[in-house]
């Protein structure tokens, strides 16, 4: 684990085996079991957390009991529902597994002190949240350009590893199409 943590931050910034360990130190090794949920709608999400292995995805439900995926989570990466733990106010989106999956746990309360003692972490915390912004943009810039079908080979050709790992119907709620859709889709290629 501390290994993982180590080669991550050392991708944004040289981190000794020192501030490596003392950031360590602030996490929370967890697993979930797959459709395992790390936080529910209506809860608090006091956490965020880093995926060592495993997958997990961030949807909602919406009045008509739908389910709309907005991402994905996979190793190394970091997921949590923004919103809800910045404004500590409940959360309007389910996270959950989709395999068995570990991640660390990094609260709000460790986060901040973790920036205090190590201060190249807000850097590191910086760098992936711009990556974060750069993600959004481009999905929402490929669902106003796009046809469902440039989606659906976008999506197969940048993010190869999900086709694999995800079922279709979620794949489909991810890119806003039906499953049948992505079905004959598929069975064109």
């Amino acid at each position: 684990m501390k290994n993982q943590i180590h080669s991550y931050l050392n991708r944004y910034a040289s981190f000794s085996n020192e501030e490596t360990n003392a950031f360590f130190s602030y996490l929370s090794p967890k697993t979930f079991l797959k459709k395992d949920f790390l936080l529910n709608e209506g809860d608090v999400c006091k956490h965020k957390f880093f995926i060592l292995d495993g997958l997990v995805r961030l949807f909602n439900i919406d009045s008509k009991g739908h389910e709309n995926i907005i991402h994905f989570g996979i190793e190394h990466w970091w997921t949590t529902n923004w919103e809800s733990f910045i404004t500590e106010k409940p959360s309007l989106v389910y996270i959950q597994a989709l395999e068995d999956t570990t991640v660390l746990t990094l609260s709000k309360e460790n986060l901040e002190k973790a920036y205090m003692n190590i201060p190249k972490l807000e850097r590191v915390f910086r760098i992936t949240t711009e990556n974060m912004l750069i993600a959004i943009e481009r999905k929402n810039e490929f669902y106003i350009k796009m046809s469902s079908k440039e989606r659906y080979e976008f999506f197969v050709k940048e993010l190869p590893s999900f086709v694999q790992r995800v079922p279709q119907y979620m794949i489909a709620s991810y890119l806003d199409i039906t499953p049948e859709y992505l079905s004959e889709l598929r069975k064109k290629k």
